[in-house]
């Protein structure tokens, strides 16, 4: 810790993911005594205030003519490409990943002059960015710059480890065929993007990666299931085993009529957005003698829940994992992380992106199940739920990997990490 006051500027994706981990970090900076600035997309507007937060927001496409909530562009746009998501994670690199990182690059280079601006008017001691794209503002401000991988671990490549957004095993099978198929598909993409980047003032990108490396990098994954021995990191990269904001309301447990073990269930407010998707998970978690917490999500007027079940549009995740005894998820980097925080098996529904990665790895290393989300039986989800409830040694594994886990505090080590490069 540092008497010095420190301001930190953070620059997180709109996505609900990483600007709630910027949150949690940001908060416990903010009670040491630091001013915290967060330059987020405009329509988080009001929330982060709320928080105790500064807000100096960015827009990332022309302003809409009416008020939006967080994150929003992201729900339309995996709304609009939701049918791609059945397709595999091979030929969802031209029709998904693609698309997304022109969304990202477009939106980049939209708030370029507006990120100049903010940081003339803020002047920071420190900026922190916890996005998956490059913004060349952040890094050529003239002050330290702390890059912050909490969405998949699998963005930091190496050649032991699988390709990113694969959701292929470690054993090797495919990883060249992906990684030629990325190469063909986004090529054109990156040395365009890269160009600008360039014209901008910033350094060049390592071929292929849309961002830059950070003076200190800070990424968010458990040691239970990382990749230590198979991709090493630098001395300026620090593992978060996790990130778990503090900031959450409390929660107190509806009566939710059965005798069965509690299952929370979420497929992230992107995720969520697919009603029939919704609807088919519920209507096989209905038939079972368990009670469910469901996360329902931005089309909760349309998803109707059985007996067994309570569920709202937002539930206080942090504060209902600790309760529940299994977690049916999107596999979603947050969600992940959280449910292992608190030691729980899952059982992963991945849809996209950085999902697939952490389903394949939740399920090799023995900590859940991934299913295919849009190919799973009634008998096959059931199944899962049976065994990992019934599994008590694991059970018991998980619950002292989360007391580890909690034990390392990854909120404050982030935070040291960031007060440390900005006094230095």
């Amino acid at each position: 810790m540092t008497d010095k006051q420190l301001t930190i500027l953070f620059m997180p994706e709109s996505a609900y993911g990483p600007t709630n981990n910027c949150i949690g970090i940001g908060d416990v900076l903010r009670r040491r005594g630091h001013r915290v600035v967060f330059a987020a997309e405009a329509s988080w507007k009001g929330k982060l205030e709320a928080l105790g937060f500064e807000e100096d927001l960015v827009d990332l496409t022309p302003p809409a003519e009416e008020e939006q909530d967080p994150g929003q562009f992201w729900k339309d746009f995996i709304r609009d490409t939701a049918p791609e998501y059945r397709k595999s994670t091979f030929e969802q690199l031209e029709t998904v990943t693609k698309p997304i990182w022109e969304a990202l690059i477009d939106g980049a280079k939209y708030c370029e002059p507006q990120l100049r601006e903010i940081i003339a008017r803020v002047r920071p001691d420190v900026i922190v960015e916890d996005n998956v794209i490059a913004f060349p503002a952040l890094v050529t401000a003239g002050v330290p710059f702390v890059r912050i991988v909490s969405c998949n671990p699998l963005e930091v490549k190496g050649p032991g480890v699988a390709p990113v957004f694969s959701g292929l095993a470690a054993d090797g099978t495919g990883w060249a065929e992906f990684r030629a198929e990325y190469d063909r598909t986004h090529r054109e993409l990156w040395t365009a993007f890269n160009e600008w980047v360039v014209e901008q003032g910033a350094p060049a990108l390592t071929d292929l990666e849309f961002v830059h490396e950070g003076d200190a990098n800070l990424y968010v994954y458990p040691e239970i299931l990382d990749y230590t021995a198979d991709r090493p990191l630098g001395e300026s990269w620090t593992r978060l085993d996790s990130s778990v904001r503090e900031t959450d309301e409390e929660f107190t447990l509806p009566d939710i009529p059965g005798e069965g073990a509690l299952v929370y269930f979420s497929l992230g407010s992107l995720g969520s957005a697919d009603v029939e998707l919704m609807r088919r998970v519920i209507s096989v978690l209905a038939k079972t003698p368990h009670r469910y917490i469901v996360s329902k999500g931005p089309l909760h007027e349309e998803i109707e829940l059985a007996t067994n079940m309570w569920g709202a549009e937002f539930v206080p995740q942090t504060k209902i994992i600790p309760m529940v005894d299994l977690v049916i998820t999107h596999g979603g980097n947050n969600t992940t992380t959280e449910a292992l925080h608190f030691g729980k098996p899952m059982i992963v529904l991945p849809l996209f992106w950085d999902q697939y990665d952490n389903a394949q790895r939740v399920d090799e290393t023995g900590n859940g199940v991934r299913l295919s989300t849009y190919g799973f039986t009634d008998e096959e989800l059931v199944a899962a739920i049976d065994r990992l409830l019934g599994d008590t040694g694991l059970r018991e594994r998980l619950a002292a990997e989360g007391e580890r886990v909690r034990a390392h505090d990854g909120l404050r080590t982030a935070a040291d990490v960031i007060e440390k490069l900005a006094v230095r």
